[in-house]
């Protein structure tokens, strides 16, 4: 792997990619530690520890930024607002005639629909960089505010610019993602979320240490963490190999190609196969279906922090420990990764190619039969992969009602985000050394 490593940075396209992708991950991480000005930065970090104690559903947008919202800086948004932004542009493009349109006009579509994905984010970024700003300014840690202007033009003025620095943040970010693309090595937006959660990784390990020493002092009240941190460590490491076994895993439908007489040579007659991966959706409908639940955040942080009746109701029943966050959660999973291969796959068009080059799936008749076949393939593997990813989502909030361990930041999302991050990243590294005919990171 070494060897492998070692013939990979001695490309110096390659290099110059991989050092631009590690370049924007630092700027990002600077960023995620710069704090807006005008806050009582103390307080503000003794109001969302308690926060993420609790498992609230904010914790879920700290997790993302990689501890940048809970910090309220530069990065607090992260990249939901361009995730959200995606979902409503892909969801119009299907509901549109004139975006749809717009979409199958080839590169130039492709182009504004993403010019458009763009102002769609930095209005969402606006909006819940509001939002949150009354969160803040209406919050308390301990009698003391955690906005040092709350009356007069100094809180304009400060509203103006804390909530103009997060928009711009948000914008940047977004920026940085597109370079990625275009300059480094993986998706742009997937290796930040990428960032973000790994940045997350010490305190889960500080976590797991408090209980383990909790344990320690007390063992007649806490030594069953002697059980469950073990336990908790096994489980990762098991899902980990379950994900990654399970994004190489694919159905393989045959095709037979008819023989065919060109002058004196002959043509055609070999056996192939249609390649249908179980998990072909990758992470987009857990980000997807965590992006939606994280809306009644962004309605919580316009409301503050003290809030009563039935609107605390409302809000504890959209917590990561809530019952009613998990059903929508199961659901809102299933549902995207239908959404998504319905987009990306066409069993009609599928059939045609088929038959347009002489294929046929071996006991199938092409045309409808062919398009029919194909399409239940389709769902029956597109049904696996959702309850996969649905059981691995939901399987960190069952462990945490089980045992109590609700504030570990890594769970099921955040190991699948970063395994299918990580694998599709080394998949197109591996294509990168191929070209130049090397041995790749899967060998």
């Amino acid at each position: 792997m070494f060897k492998t490593i070692k013939n990979a940075w001695g490309i110096p396209d390659l290099r110059k990619k991989i050092l631009f992708t590690l370049l924007i991950i630092v700027v990002f991480r600077f960023g995620a530690t710069i704090p807006v000005p005008f806050l009582d930065v103390n307080a503000l970090k003794g109001l969302m520890g308690t926060v993420n104690e609790t498992g609230n559903a904010l914790s879920y947008l700290d997790m993302l930024s990689g501890g940048a919202f809970a910090n309220a800086t530069m990065f607090a948004m992260g990249i939901t607002p361009y995730i959200n932004s995606s979902i409503i542009m892909q969801l119009l493009t299907v509901a549109i005639p004139p975006l749809e349109r717009m979409a199958k006009e080839g590169e130039e579509g492709r182009k504004r629909i993403a010019t458009i994905t763009r102002y769609v984010t930095v209005a969402l970024g606006l909006i819940q960089g509001t939002a949150y700003y009354f969160y803040l300014r209406n919050s308390t840690y301990q009698g003391a505010p955690i906005a040092l202007y709350t009356s007069g033009w100094e809180q304009v003025f400060a509203a103006i610019v804390i909530i103009l620095a997060f928009t711009a943040g948000t914008a940047m970010m977004m920026w940085m993602g597109e370079q990625i693309n275009q300059k480094g090595i993986g998706n742009g937006i997937s290796i930040l979320l990428f960032a973000g959660i790994v940045a997350r990784l010490p305190q889960t390990i500080r976590l797991l240490g408090q209980y383990l020493s909790a344990a320690n002092q007390d063992p007649t009240n806490y030594g069953k963490y002697y059980f469950l941190v073990p336990l908790f460590v096994v489980l990762f490491l098991a899902v980990i190999w379950v994900i990654a076994f399970m994004n190489n895993s694919e159905r393989r439908i045959p095709v037979q190609y008819a023989k065919r007489v060109v002058g004196r040579k002959m043509y055609g007659g070999q056996s192939t196969h249609i390649p249908i991966k179980v998990a072909m959706s990758g992470v987009l409908p857990i980000i997807f279906a965590s992006s939606i639940l994280s809306i009644p955040s962004t309605i919580q942080l316009f409301m503050g922090g003290n809030v009563t009746g039935f609107w605390k109701s409302f809000f504890d029943a959209f917590s990561s420990t809530g019952w009613l966050y998990s059903v929508l959660y199961f659901l809102l999973i299933i549902m995207f990764a239908y959404f998504y291969v319905t987009i990306q796959y066409n069993p009609i068009e599928m059939a045609n190619n088929l038959r347009q080059n002489n294929g046929t799936i071996p006991g199938i008749r092409p045309g409808k039969p062919t398009s029919d076949f194909i399409s239940k393939i389709l769902s029956k593997i597109t049904l696996i992969g959702a309850l996969f990813l649905a059981v691995i989502a939901l399987l960190p909030i069952l462990f945490g009602a089980a045992t109590g361990m609700h504030n570990l930041s890594l769970g099921g999302t955040s190991v699948i985000i970063l395994v299918g991050v990580a694998l599709d990243t080394m998949k197109q590294m591996e294509s990168q050394m191929m070209m130049r005919h090397y041995k790749g990171f899967l060998d």
